[in-house]
Order: structure tokens, then C-alpha cells, then sequence
């Protein structure tokens, strides 16, 4: 597995590679496990992002738009926090990503909860896509 790597020194994200070839025909979606962790503090998340250029130039976009990673999402007892990409194929051609193409970049931030603040749970209970069950 290809850990993510900024471009360079001033890059906010963090480049994020498939593991494996991949061919997403028009109008349908592919499920990238990236088989990597993000260990966060509690107040911090990891924002993914498509990378412009597979946007771009093969009309892909992330499935629900922006990836929220949470940190309650490490080492879950689903899937132990491997990070899941769903791209979804925007354009009229059959998108080829080759093993080890960059496909999305994640920024890691630091976020601000509200004075008084109501969560729903008080464990994170799964994995992808878990958090409001």
C-alpha cells in the first residue's frame, strides 16, 4: 500500500492512491479501499477531495461530494478504519484509473463543536458510513 504524500512542501492535501485498477463506466460508482488509517485527536477530521485532475480530465467526483473522515472512524470494529473512496462517473466515457494513480487528496483540520452540543451516540458503533446509525 502506497501511503499519501503531499506534492510538496506547501500542499495542503495529502494524496491518496488506488491500490488496484479500475474501470468505472458512465453513470456508475467503484468503491476505492485504500487500506489506510488516519489516527486523529478528538477534534480534528480528515477532509477528502477529489484531485482536480481525475475530475477533470475523466469527469469523476467523490460519491457523497466531500469525504468526512472522523476520528472515531480509526480502528473501528467494521472495517479498522481503512479509508473508502467512492468515485462516481460523471462523464459519457469509461473512466480507466491504473494502480497507483492519484486519485483524492485529504486535509486534515481541526473544528469547533457548539456550546451545549447534543450527540446522538456516545461510541462510534461501525465503520463506512456509521455514523448516524
Amino acid at each position: 500500500i502506497q501511503l499519501p504524500t503531499r506534492s510538496d512542501s506547501r500542499s495542503a492535501g495529502y494524496d491518496f492512491y488506488t491500490p488496484v485498477d479500475i474501470i468505472i463506466q458512465p453513470g456508475e460508482r467503484y468503491l476505492v479501499w485504500t487500506d489506510v488509517k488516519a489516527y486523529m485527536q478528538d477534534n480534528e477530521v480528515l477532509m477528502l477531495y477529489v484531485r482536480s485532475s481525475i475530475g477533470v480530465k475523466k469527469g469523476l467526483v467523490l460519491s457523497n461530494g466531500t469525504g468526512i473522515i472522523d476520528s472515531s472512524y480509526y480502528s473501528n470494529i467494521n472495517n479498522d478504519g481503512r479509508i473508502g473512496i467512492s468515485l462516481f462517473n460523471t462523464s459519457n466515457k469509461e473512466a480507466v484509473i491504473l494502480a497507483g494513480e492519484r486519485i483524492a487528496q485529504g486535509v486534515f483540520m481541526q473544528y469547533l463543536a457548539a456550546d451545549e452540543d447534543a450527540v446522538l451516540n456516545k461510541e462510534r458503533t461501525g465503520g463506512f458510513g456509521s455514523s448516524g446509525n
